[in-house]
């Protein structure tokens, strides 16, 4: 008798090891194999902009092995190994030479750094953070350094440099825009966090960009867009994310910003489904662990024989930014609306709301963010 073909998860993260849990939860039978390009270490992603304040390195951070995971999940793990071709009409994937038939195959692949060129002799030490691995590696680059330099003044960058900040580094911090995190914050925010993080000891240089690096020494020495020279022991980049989609469109999937699916995340090839930061559910591509969360649930259960409709409900944003804490709401795609201000210092509250008063998204700092689980209940769901 034939041996059944499994569901296949391809992607170890938040994404992938979520949906097994939660397929497993639902069905203990049908054969599950997931397929890890890393070490297949489970760790929870945000974690790795606030471990430096803890003191964590990337042995800390590990919640469990791939060992003990395949055990608990009844599932085949394979660790650094990577997916080389699909064919949806074969219901085969490759690795490298190896055929693998799958019944449904899962994408749950994540996104990637974005990098942007350089000119300089140093570019080879620009480092990411965008996994476990990475994060070891950052770690070890920093063993006897005292000085980073952060490119970015995204969400993700915001959190590093706080971070590195409390756990004693030196860092500056290099934004295009004039104020951090324009596409989340109201400009009141902004200047609330701009300022905590000067007070912090974070050294922002907005407004500009990095030009070039280049040895210096022992060390290194960026150039700036608008002729600032500073030194540096190590450049982090966290300029942006972008959704791992190559291997989708080599496989012929529709593909806009992520791999396009619907609501039940499937893609344009049947039994091929996205989930996570690679997907785009309807038009949305969200890169947070709420919507990445309600799609795993979902799906679990279409998997298992009851095909689900994902529902993104109220997903406000934590920064972690101990400095300036920071809850944003952004309002739904296609929905607008005027913004409210009131506050000082610190500590802000802006709401936007339509022309009927409807609340669609907020954005609170300092210890206005304590009233965010009120605001909770009457913001409008971004998918229903």
């Amino acid at each position: 008798m034939a041996q059944p073909k499994p569901v296949v998860i391809v992607g170890t993260g938040l994404a992938g090891y979520g949906l097994a849990r939660e397929f497993r939860k639902l069905d203990v039978q049908t054969p599950l194999l997931l397929i890890s390009a890393d070490d297949g270490r489970s760790y929870s992603k945000p974690m790795l902009s606030t471990a430096f304040a803890k003191g964590q390195d990337a042995e800390a951070l590990v919640m469990a092995e791939p060992g003990a995971l395949a055990e608990q999940l009844h599932a085949e793990i394979r660790t650094h190994t990577r997916v080389t071709a699909i064919d949806p009409q074969a219901r085969r994937l490759w690795l490298d030479a190896e055929p693998v038939d799958y019944r449904d195959l899962v994408l749950a692949l994540g996104a990637e750094c974005v990098r942007v060129p350089v000119d300089g002799d140093a570019t080879g030490r620009i480092l990411t953070v965008n996994d476990l691995e990475d994060y070891a590696r950052f770690r070890a680059a920093l063993e006897g350094k005292r000085k980073v330099l952060i490119l970015g003044a995204g969400l993700i960058g915001c959190e590093f440099a706080n971070d590195l900040r409390l756990g004693g580094y030196q860092v500056g911090l290099v934004g295009l825009s004039e104020q951090p995190m324009p596409e989340l914050l109201q400009p009141a925010l902004g200047d609330a966090l701009s300022d905590a993080l000067r007070q912090l000891g974070v050294g922002l240089y907005l407004g500009r960009t990095l030009a070039s690096l280049n040895q210096a020494g022992d060390g290194l020495q960026a150039l700036l867009s608008d002729g600032t020279r500073l030194d540096c022991d190590l450049v982090l980049s966290a300029i942006g994310l972008r959704p791992r989609t190559a291997l989708a469109q080599a496989a012929g999937l529709a593909t806009g910003r992520g791999i396009r699916v619907d609501r039940q995340l499937r893609s344009s090839a049947p039994h091929i489904y996205a989930l996570g930061d690679c997907a785009e559910v309807e038009g949305l591509n969200l890169l947070y662990v709420m919507p990445l969360m309600a799609g795993a649930r979902a799906l679990a259960r279409t998997l298992a024989g009851e095909p689900s409709e994902v529902r993104y409900g109220p997903m406000p944003v934590t920064v972690k930014t101990p400095a300036c804490p920071l809850v944003v709401a952004p309002p739904p795609p296609g929905r607008t609306g005027e913004w409210q201000l009131e506050g000082e210092g610190l500590d802000w509250r802006a709401l936007c709301r339509d022309a009927d008063g409807t609340l669609l998204g907020y954005g609170l700092s300092g210890e206005a963010v304590q009233g965010r689980l009120a605001l909770n209940r009457e913001l409008p769901s971004l998918l229903d």
